[in-house]
């Protein structure tokens, strides 16, 4: 395909600003809802009748679909037209919630949520594709990424204050139906206002091999980490699963190598700095997502807060996201190496970490949670504003749709992993530390302060965990990431054939 001339770079897309409120808003809509129904699902499970056994398939129903599909959905993206994923994973996620929100039983909700998840693999690669070949110039593009980087990072604390209060104040099934204004708003608006790129499909045939591999492969490595969660590391079918899931995504690896049309392109993954953010995100991601979990027993259960004080407990960390992706990121991305923005960033987040280790029960909120939260904000903000742009970055359109899948992929995985790996950690530590100091308990009173005093020492022993997962995320981000201050203007053009290909989506008026 002959290059495209130099004089197209001006031919910006009108409608990228509404563009990105209706992406923003979609993105929103998926990341909340990762969290929004941890406050419903007490309520959920009692009315119902989920057993206690079967209650984390809530959870993990949903997990696993959005988990397994993301490459696929991100591939479909691709071959079938972004903005056509998009609008239909919108539709599809707003019937996945009706449905949800009306369960009559426990099939009926586990359905809904593998569906939400499923339909959330089409909509969040689409949504990420669509702002990285919409926001062509380097200053626009560092805005829009600091954005969505405030959105991505943010939308789990904003889903645990809107779950407290739906639960509260309303009822449990409304953390479902508040998914479809969401998702009508953005898919009215992404059909008016959205333009596809031209030039950014993929004409290619799928990878089915591919999609079955990684797909089984994702699932098993994510139901794995739940497992080992429930039934401990040293079960038979959680070693199983792990097992399965390597030889599963070595073979997928292996087949992508060989197929003419890949579903994942090796090249997308072999770029030093894609594969850089890919990991470290990952990892970050893993301290993040348990501490939402613990923090939210331990402001309940310990201090006695309500859902809706839990849910506004969490504001500053979303400030802290806000003023880092927003302001920070967004002002030195055009300016430093986003190396320089990453490493920095996950350790200013590190250093949050690092306060909470000092939790105990009588812990002030205003002297140590607050400016915790703050830095962990401040930090992760910054952090992932450039990982969101780098990773689609330099990328071929027509590959664009299963780049943005990875770095899903590694939040997803990173998630399941996290909640799975520092909630055993601190169960461990809870128990060594209730056999350790049994005998003194002798009262009723001491017995629970002891329980309470147990469960605090169990987090802190994860937390310090985290603190060394994000010192690793640190590493490897000041490590493998060396690119440059990001010349932005240029999306595409670092595949294989990079000559041959588009070097800026062109919009059609």
């Amino acid at each position: 395909m002959p290059k495209v001339p130099d004089h197209t770079v001006t031919h910006a897309d009108p409608g990228r600003w509404k563009a990105l409120v209706f992406i923003a808003l979609a993105q929103l809509m998926v990341v909340l809802d990762a969290t929004i129904v941890n406050i419903a699902l007490p309520s959920a499970q009692q009315d119902l009748g989920i057993s206690d056994g079967n209650r984390q398939w809530v959870i993990t129903a949903y997990a696993l679909a959005f988990g397994g599909l993301l490459l696929f959905g991100g591939r479909i993206a691709d071959l079938w037209g972004r903005k056509r994923t998009f609008v239909v994973g919108l539709i599809g996620f707003a019937a996945a919630s009706a449905l949800g929100g009306a369960a009559t039983g426990e099939a009926m909700m586990l359905g809904a949520r593998a569906l939400q998840g499923a339909f959330g693999a089409l909509l969040a690669p689409a949504a990420l594709s669509l702002l990285a070949v919409t926001f062509t110039d380097a200053k626009e593009r560092a805005k829009a990424f600091g954005i969505y980087g405030a959105i991505a990072g943010g939308g789990g604390a904003v889903g645990l204050i809107l779950g407290g209060f739906l639960t509260e104040y309303l009822n449990w099934r409304w953390t479902f139906f508040v998914n479809i204004p969401f998702a009508v708003v953005a898919a009215v608006g992404a059909y008016l206002v959205i333009r596809e790129p031209a030039g950014g499909r993929n004409r290619s045939t799928l990878d089915i091999p591919g999609v079955i591999l990684s797909t089984l492969g994702l699932v098993s490595l994510v139901y794995g980490f739940t497992r080992a969660e429930s039934e401990g590391w040293s079960d038979a079918g959680t070693i199983s699963l792990f097992a399965g899931s390597a030889l599963l995504l070595i073979g997928f690896v292996a087949t992508e190598a060989r197929v003419k049309s890949p579903l994942l392109p090796l090249r997308v993954l072999t770029d030093r700095n894609r594969g850089g953010v890919y990991l470290s995100l990952g990892l970050a991601v893993i301290s993040m997502f348990g501490l939402f979990l613990f923090l939210t027993y331990y402001l309940q259960v310990v201090k006695g807060y309500s859902p809706v004080m839990t849910g506004f407990a969490f504001l500053p960390m979303i400030v802290g996201m806000i003023v880092g992706s927003t302001q920070i990121g967004t002002r030195l991305m055009t300016r430093v190496p986003p190396r320089l923005l990453m490493a920095p960033g996950f350790l200013t987040a590190g250093l949050g970490m690092l306060l909470l280790t000092q939790l105990e029960i009588d812990t002030s909120y205003a002297g140590l949670i607050l400016p915790a939260q703050l830095l962990l904000g401040l930090g992760m903000g910054t952090a992932f504003m450039p990982a969101m742009s780098l990773a689609t970055l330099g990328v071929d359109p027509r590959d664009a749709g299963v780049a943005s899948a990875m770095v899903n992929t590694s939040q997803q995985v990173g998630g399941a992993i996290g909640t799975a790996l520092l909630n055993t950690i601190a169960a461990s530590a809870t128990t060594a530390y209730l056999v350790d100091n049994a005998a003194g308990a002798t009262t009723p009173d001491a017995q629970k302060l002891l329980q309470l005093q147990g469960m605090v020492e169990g987090y802190t022993a994860a937390i310090w965990w985290a603190v060394g997962i994000l010192v690793v995320s640190a590493a490897i981000a000041f490590a493998l990431i060396n690119t440059g201050k990001p010349d932005m203007g240029a999306v595409a053009g670092s595949g294989e054939g990079a000559d041959d290909e588009l070097k800026v989506p062109v919009v059609v008026h």
